[in-house]
């Protein structure tokens, strides 16, 4: 019987899916770890996850794209077989995203759709292809935002459909518990990485200001929330379940 589990992540070669599968691999977990279209950044960061003694492997994915999922799956069974000699695994990370800002009345419906394929319908679906590999006793953890509970204008898509997540969180959680399969969501405040166009990690500005409104007067590094992640795929996190948690540094409260 394996003895080491598996984790999948999503958008796991960049900022926030970086630091969590890497988070992972130093708690002898191996990784399945998805990219869009950055392959030269995903085989960087399974480098390191290989130098860490943990088994890792980079697959590409849109997770916008529903049609895919079908044949994604059919590659990560194979990798299973293949590359880590079984059959299932153990944690799904639904990270992958990205940043769409616009004001309400200036929003287009191309954007809106975006937004909601990658950020909500890909996310049910792609949990909904995952569960026949999915190991009984495992966990779910998806992606919210601190911005489903304040508010900074522009977002008004993303922190919706951040929100949708958080109430998808617990349906999945009261549905898959008879499975003892955890579901929770954490999210992130403002963390410097080059998500949306990199406007926090380069606007010194935009820096001060997240400052100002953060009880501890910084801004958030990736670092800050991979261990959470790696947290509640832990023993230890085995009673924590259908929770948003929110790592921000305690953002406008």
């Amino acid at each position: 019987m394996r003895k080491r589990k598996i984790a999948l992540v999503t958008g796991g070669s960049r900022g926030l899916g970086k630091d969590m599968a890497i988070s992972l691999a130093k708690r002898n977990i191996d990784v399945i770890l998805t990219y869009h279209s950055k392959k030269e950044e995903a085989e960087a960061v399974v480098s390191e996850i290989n130098k860490l003694g943990a088994t890792a492997v980079a697959l590409q994915l849109d997770t916008g794209n529903i049609q895919s999922f079908d044949s994604f799956f059919a590659q990560i069974k194979a990798e299973l077989k293949s590359k880590f000699d079984t059959e299932s695994f153990d944690f799904l990370i639904n990270n992958a995203g990205i940043g769409i800002t616009a004001p309400f009345a200036q929003t287009t419906e191309e954007q809106f759709d975006t937004l909601t394929n990658i950020h909500f319908k890909g996310v049910y679906f792609l949990t909904q292809k995952a569960l026949p590999l999915l190991n009984d006793g495992g966990r779910i953890i998806n992606l919210s935002s601190g911005l489903a509970r304040f508010t900074l204008p522009g977002f008004s898509v993303y922190a919706s459909l951040k929100g949708a997540i958080e109430t998808l969180t617990k349906y999945l959680a009261k549905e898959l518990g008879s499975r003892f399969i955890t579901v929770n969501a954490i999210a992130p405040g403002a963390i410097a990485t080059d998500f949306g166009n990199a406007s926090l990690k380069t606007n010194v500005q935009a820096q001060e200001y997240m400052k100002s409104v953060t009880a501890i007067p910084r801004v958030g590094q990736p670092e800050d929330i991979g261990g959470v992640v790696a947290f509640l795929c832990s023993d230890e996190a085995g009673w924590v379940n259908a929770q948003t948690i929110e790592v921000s540094g305690g953002m406008n409260i």
